[in-house]
C-alpha cells in the first residue's frame, strides 16, 4: 500500500478522534462546573486545611484546563484543509468552540471561576449551550446513519444531513464549510484578542499596584 495513503489515513484518524475527544471533554468540564454541591460535599471528608485548599484549586483549574484543550482542538480543526478531510458538523462544532472560548475568557480574566461572581453563571450557560450544540452536531450529523443503512432504509432527511452539514461532504458540505470558516475563524480570533487585551490590562494593573510598595 502507498505510504502516502497510510500517512494521510493516520492523520485523518488522529484528527477525527481528537475532535471527538474534545467534544466529550466539553461535557466533563460542564459537569465539573455544574455539580457545585457535590464538590463542596466531598470537602467534608478532607480533614487537613491544605488538602481542602488543594481540592478547591484542583477542581477550578481542571475545568479551565479542559476548556483550554477544547478550544485549542477546535481552533486546530477550524481550517479549510482539515475541514475537508474529517467529518465536522457545521456550523455546529465551530460555533460551540467559540462559545467555549468565551466561557474560558470569562473564567480566566473576569472572575468567572469564582462561584460568587455573576460571570460564573454566564460561563456555565455558555458551556451548556455549547454542549447542546455539540450533542446535536455529533449525534445527528457526524454520526448520522451510514450509507449502507440508507441503502436499505432510504431517508431524505438523513441524506440531506450527510450531504449538506458535514464539512467533508462534496460539494454542499465543502461549500458550507468554507462559509463557516470565513465567519467563525475571525470570530474566534476576536475572542482570543479580547482575552489577550484583558490579560495585558490585568498585568499592567498588577504592576502599577506593586510599584508604590517597592
Amino acid at each position: 500500500m502507498n505510504p502516502g495513503i497510510i500517512s494521510k489515513a493516520l492523520e485523518v484518524w488522529t484528527l477525527q478522534n481528537l475532535l471527538n475527544l474534545a467534544i466529550m471533554l466539553g461535557f466533563i468540564a460542564f459537569g465539573l462546573a455544574l455539580v457545585v454541591k457535590y464538590i463542596e460535599g466531598i470537602k467534608q471528608y478532607l480533614s487537613l486545611r491544605v488538602s481542602i485548599e488543594l481540592w478547591e484549586a484542583t477542581t477550578v483549574v481542571l475545568v479551565d484546563l479542559l476548556l483550554v484543550i477544547i478550544v485549542i482542538v477546535g481552533f486546530l480543526v477550524l481550517n479549510p484543509d482539515i475541514m475537508a478531510d474529517i467529518k465536522i458538523a457545521i456550523p455546529f462544532v465551530p460555533v460551540a468552540t467559540i462559545l467555549m472560548a468565551i466561557a474560558l475568557v470569562l473564567r480566566l480574566f473576569y472572575g468567572g471561576h469564582k462561584k460568587s461572581n455573576p460571570n460564573y453563571i454566564r460561563a456555565l450557560w455558555l458551556m451548556f449551550v455549547a454542549n447542546i450544540i455539540n450533542i446535536i452536531g455529533f449525534s445527528l450529523i457526524m454520526e448520522a446513519p451510514s450509507g449502507e443503512y440508507l441503502e436499505i432504509h432510504p431517508s431524505s432527511f438523513w441524506t440531506f444531513i450527510k450531504t449538506h452539514l458535514r464539512s467533508n461532504a462534496s460539494p454542499h458540505g465543502l461549500e458550507l464549510a468554507q462559509v463557516t470558516f470565513y465567519v467563525c475563524f475571525p470570530l474566534l480570533l476576536l475572542v482570543f484578542f479580547w482575552g489577550f487585551v484583558r490579560a495585558l490590562s490585568q498585568i499592567k494593573s498588577s504592576s502599577t499596584q506593586k510599584e508604590p510598595e517597592n
